[in-house]
């Protein structure tokens, strides 16, 4: 469980970076970043896509399943 939320912040905090802007600053992002691990890992396990084991391979979902979750924030942050 620590692991997981420490990858979730990692990758809050890379997902921050990569989508520029105003953001939600550091802690937010790290929050959104765990709840994107939660995300990204959903997705990948709808299509059936593997990133391998190990940290490199949970990161890489978690960031992705961050920066899907920021972006979807932003969208309906607009509305």
């Amino acid at each position: 469980m620590i692991w997981f939320l420490i990858i979730g912040m990692i990758a809050g905090w890379i997902a921050g970076l990569i989508m520029q802007g105003k953001g939600f600053g550091l802690i937010g992002n790290m929050i959104v970043g765990v709840l994107g691990a939660l995300v990204g890992g959903y997705l990948f396990d709808l299509l059936d896509i593997s990133t391998g084991s190990g940290f490199w391979g949970s990161l890489g979902t978690s960031v992705v399943g961050a920066v899907v979750f920021l972006f979807l924030i932003r969208l309906f942050k607009r509305i």
